[in-house]
């Protein structure tokens, strides 16, 4: 398979491509500005490649929790050459990623409570077993709720939301943006029908069309 995957969830600008056993990828830590240069990074990615976008046979893109307007630049971004190509597109949750991330880093694998830091003093979690699998939906809470939770759960908890659990918790990575690795594994893996390209907010957005600038119907 050939699968292109981006990233613009975080503070990254990612992409990666996978060919048979080759594999390619670029990262830029960048906060924002995501939508200035995510198109060039493709071109130049596949160019590197040497692999025309027409070859493509599935793109794997997150879908959140993360930056609303991050997640809406690597969506559109994917599904417009999903549509010129006519493949699928597989959206990949940041939490999930996170998770297959510190699965890869233990010996023993072990149930993880994916952690990042949301608005004010929350964090958006969720809970896997052993081999990734969801055991909850991403949920936003308090420092203090996840803790109780990986505490009565006997999680290792894994990304930059896990730092601020306080002691006893000592994460097994304090990533904030996702490996574009594991989103390249992940969306090889994960079933486009099951995981569709949709941003998952887990709290509405802060941005709101301003209502002063709505035209009212006659």
């Amino acid at each position: 398979m050939i699968l292109l995957a981006i990233d613009t969830a975080l503070e990254n600008a990612s992409v990666g491509l996978v060919a048979g056993d080759r594999r390619w990828t670029r990262v830029a830590t960048i906060g924002r500005g995501h939508a200035e240069i995510l198109m060039d990074a493709i071109a130049g990615l596949l160019a590197e490649a040497e692999i025309a976008p027409s070859a493509l046979e599935r793109i794997a893109v997150t879908v959140g929790p993360g930056s609303f307007t991050g997640l809406r630049v690597g969506i559109a971004a994917a599904r417009g050459i999903a549509l010129v190509n006519r493949i699928p597109v597989v959206g990949v949750p940041t939490l999930m990623i996170h998770a297959a991330h510190a699965l890869a880093l233990m010996e023993m694998p072990r149930p993880v409570l994916a952690l990042l830091p949301a608005r004010a003093d929350e964090l958006y979690g969720q809970a896997f077993d052993a081999n990734g699998a969801p055991l909850s939906p991403p949920a936003a809470g308090t420092s203090a709720d996840f803790a109780a939770e990986a505490a009565a759960g006997n999680f290792v908890v894994a990304g930059a939301g896990a730092a601020v659990l306080g002691e006893g918790f000592a994460p097994v990575h304090r990533d904030s943006a996702p490996s574009i690795d594991m989103l390249l594994d992940l969306g090889a893996r994960l079933d486009p029908a099951l995981f569709p390209p949709k941003p998952l907010y887990v709290k509405p957005p802060d941005a709101a069309p301003q209502g002063g600038a709505r035209i009212a119907r006659r």
